[in-house]
């Protein structure tokens, strides 16, 4: 079993070997990490990192988990990332597109490949496709329930997430930020807009929350769950929080594991490193009562005391004792009103000060304690390193390590005054320059040896040299770019058909219409069934087993051609059931080598671009299989829960609710039903997408939310008529682009 934790930087990732971790993950600081805003690490730092983790029998995983787009030598650079990565001793390759995992398995079989949450594996089928395009384990999205982790766990190699941020959108399938402002999730730049305020125009309500926003995961003992489910990682988020977070995370869980007894005290300095919303369970058990955190928004840290105003000072009776640099957060009525900073010890309590305006019974929370801070980062952990030395008169001396040697460069010659003392060789040995080892040595010295003391710390430096290399990078032999196919020359075509997304297709003329359900096991509307297009399922970003199930058995009741799938097990689904596969936008096709894979498969029909590039950007992937969105809603979000705490009794159950955020922008918040009855939600952006469409693209066209459907396809091809049927509207990223 493997904790594995974040790394964002050199300090958090000591913190995290120190505490007890089996594996780190990371990213390099040239690019492609999912956490572009953490130090990540450059190639010194790296290099240093390996030895640290090897030397305490660590693992370490590297992180390019972004897509990467075509031109702009993009992926000249992902490989040589990933070879420098791999040569330098990484021991695995975490990424988020798995068909550049099919290419680099097939040239490199030797590197161990894990697959990103942000592919958004969360049935068998995703989890058959990523094993079928050469990677060893799988990292589970956040919203895979239990039944499903245990399927996928007996079939491959499963990590799931056990403790850090969730995020609110579906893994991979977050626009958000792209469309907010031009910095793209899907390229490690989030800005994280769903931790703003917003409100929803729910059962009468206007007033402005942290609707989006999510507790912090805490599995804590449930892990035994998991375990029993067959998971053998567990992954702490947290590449952009601080080393002692990182440290007391670690710690919690690792006593978790090992049965220690300690585990409410480690509990309770993880709360007080950092704690958003004191805590849910996560989607794998069931929505809880604390998944969402819409009234405080970031460190809640842990409840020490209440205020009692006493002769206008703000004194807490408590039995903690707090110390200088400590800081706390007020919270009033479940609000946080403000922070506050340790005055003075005053009998069984103490003293803060604060700018804000106390009240007597407001809560007060830790959020900084320098001690226990102090404390987790204090560990230390060191491996074990077995040397046998061998000096002998007139022979060179030799280090024996793991049935390798290593030998002096020089003759040892013959004592002509005080020979050599074993104790010497042993203090000499015993410096590890820093290394976090502990050196056990078993010397043998024949004769009366005389080595200048300059020499003998030669012997030792080019001994410790060469086994840390060898540690470090497992003595691998480095492999090269040659081994690469060349890029593939896609065939030239163009495609002229038109593709359709809606609920309902009347007086819709398309070439092939995609029909989204608003229940999973209502019937089939007879305007998709009798319509004469080409009929695709919507086969969503998120689909559970019964979900799978119901589109099963539409497809064998009605005979269609397929679906248009938004997560990669949607590929396995196809070959399955012998239907046609239409890749949608959720696949984030940014480059041609990923979109050759695809091609590759005999069930595609067509594929859409990714909705985040340029005109440019999307010149070099036109086949006459391609669409590209052309105009109607942009969906930004999927929501894999309930945004009102599962109230379903006081549920006013509307269609489309509007998500008003502080600038008065109003997102409509699809709900439809899935399959087993629970309510799950589509965030469209607040302004609709025209334009006519790509040259040489097919035409895509979301219509899911319009009344009048009809209306709208009616001006597909006249932008200045969109104009005037949308109140809001954008040219997307065809323009500009995302970073």
């Amino acid at each position: 079993m493997e904790i594995l934790a974040p790394a964002g930087n050199y300090e958090s990732a000591l913190a995290a070997l120190n505490n007890g971790a089996n594996a780190i993950y990371l990213g390099l600081a040239s690019s492609f990490s999912a956490r572009q805003g953490a130090g990540n690490f450059d190639e010194e730092a790296f290099r240093a990192i390996l030895l640290q983790a090897h030397l305490c029998k660590a693992k370490v995983y590297v992180a390019l988990n972004t897509v990467i787009k075509e031109g702009g030598a993009e992926l000249d650079n992902f490989f040589k990332d990933l070879l420098f990565a791999w040569n330098a001793g990484a021991d695995a390759i975490i990424l988020q597109d798995p068909f550049l995992g099919k290419i680099v398995h097939t040239a490199y079989p030797e590197i161990l490949l894990h697959l990103s949450t942000q592919a958004g594996v969360c049935t068998i089928e995703g989890a058959k496709f990523a094993k079928e395009c050469g990677f060893t384990r799988v990292i589970l999205a956040r919203e895979t329930p239990l039944s499903e982790i245990q399927k996928i766990a007996s079939f491959i190699e499963t990590e799931t997430f056990v403790h850090g941020a969730l995020c609110t959108c579906f893994s991979g399938q977050c626009y958000f930020s792209s469309f907010a402002g031009g910095n793209s999730g899907n390229r490690g730049r989030c800005k994280q807009p769903c931790r703003k305020l917003y409100a929803y125009n729910r059962n009468g309500n206007i007033d402005k929350n942290y609707a989006l926003s999510l507790s912090d995961l805490c599995v804590g003992e449930d892990i035994q769950r998991l375990i029993n489910a067959g998971v053998v990682s567990f992954k702490i988020e947290g590449r952009m929080r601080r080393a002692e977070y990182v440290a007391a995370a670690v710690r919690y869980y690792r006593a978790i594991l090992d049965g220690e007894s300690n585990t409410a005290e480690r509990l309770s300095d993880l709360k007080r490193t950092y704690n958003r919303g004191n805590y849910t369970k996560g989607l794998a058990f069931g929505q809880d009562k604390r998944f969402l955190s819409t009234s405080i928004q970031g460190h809640l840290g842990e409840k020490i005391g209440v205020v009692k105003v006493v002769n206008q000072a703000y004194f807490i009776d408590s039995s903690f004792r707090p110390q200088k640099g400590d800081g706390f957060k007020i919270i009033r009525d479940g609000i946080e009103v403000g922070g506050a900073s340790f005055v003075k010890l005053q009998g069984k309590g103490f003293i803060i000060d604060s700018k804000t305006r106390l009240k007597n019974g407001d809560s007060v929370f830790i959020t900084t304690d320098t001690a226990v801070n102090a404390r987790v980062l204090a560990a230390e952990r060191k491996g074990k390193l077995a040397l046998e030395l061998y000096f002998a008169e007139g022979e060179k001396a030799c280090a024996i390590w793991c049935n390798e040697s290593i030998e002096s460069d020089t003759i040892l010659q013959s004592a002509q005054n005080r020979p050599l003392t074993e104790e010497e060789i042993r203090s000499c040995f015993f410096k590890t320059d820093g290394l976090p080892m502990d050196v056990a040595l078993n010397v043998i010295l024949k004769g009366n040896v005389f080595i200048p003391k300059s020499e003998l710390n030669a012997f030792r430096r080019k001994v410790y040299a060469y086994v840390c290399d060898k540690i470090r990078s497992y003595g691998r032999i480095a492999l090269t770019k040659e081994k690469l196919q060349p890029l593939t020359t896609l065939k030239a075509g163009r495609n002229a058909k038109t593709a359709v997304i809606a609920e309902n297709f009347e007086g819709i003329a398309a070439d092939i219409a995609i029909f989204k359900p608003q229940n999973y096991v209502d019937e089939l509307p007879i305007s998709f069934l009798e319509g004469s297009f080409e009929k695709y399922l919507y086969y969503p970003a998120f689909a559970t087993a019964e979900d799978i199930q119901s589109l099963a058995n539409w497809i064998k009741a009605y005979k269609l051609e397929g679906i248009y799938a938004e997560n990669y097990g949607g590929i396995t689904f196809a070959k399955e059931h012998n239907i046609k596969l239409f890749a949608g936008t959720g696949f984030n096709i940014t480059n041609r080598q990923s979109l050759s894979v695809l091609l590759d498969n005999a069930c595609l029909s067509y594929y859409a671009i990714s909705k985040e590039l340029n005109v440019k950007e999307s010149e070099a992937l036109m086949s006459d299989k391609a669409f590209a969105l052309s105009s109607g809603g942009l969906k930004i979000m999927d929501l894999c829960y309930c945004p009102f705490g599962k109230t379903c009794a006081k549920c006013d159950k509307k269609s489309v609710y509007i998500l008003t955020d502080e600038n008065g922008r109003e997102f409509p918040v699809r709900r439809y039903v899935s399959a087993s009855g629970e309510c799950r939600f589509e965030v469209y952006n607040y302004a609709q997408l025209i334009g006519v469409g790509l040259k040489n693209a097919g035409q895509l066209l979301d219509l899911t939310l319009e009344k009048s459907p009809q209306n709208a396809y009616s001006v597909k091809d006249d932008e200045a008529a969109q104009k005037a049927i949308y109140e809001n509207y954008t040219s997307g990223h065809y323009k500009r682009g995302v970073l």
